[in-house]
């Protein structure tokens, strides 16, 4: 009965981490070629406006023309915007 009980859970635990390793590899993907573009977009960007030291709203307009990939990517600042 011992043995019984044994390969029973022995088949479990086998059978659970198979179906885990196979659930876990088939959900993801590599990342397309625009993904890994935008990825690195990203990174230049966000460098850029942390040795700029740019915060709240002037980093957030920084890294919308960043992105946009404008040839300007100065940050607008509430000066700017006034005048």
């Amino acid at each position: 009965m011992k043995k019984v009980l044994i390969f029973v859970l022995m088949f479990l635990f086998i059978a659970s981490v198979t179906f885990a390793s196979q659930a876990s590899n088939s959900g993801k993907k590599a990342p397309s070629p625009a993904q890994l573009a935008h990825q690195e977009k990203m990174k230049t960007c966000n460098k850029e406006a942390k040795t700029k030291a740019l915060k709240g709203d002037e980093r957030k307009a920084f890294m919308k023309s960043c992105l946009s990939g404008k040839a300007s990517a100065e940050p607008v600042t509430a000066a700017s915007k006034t005048q």
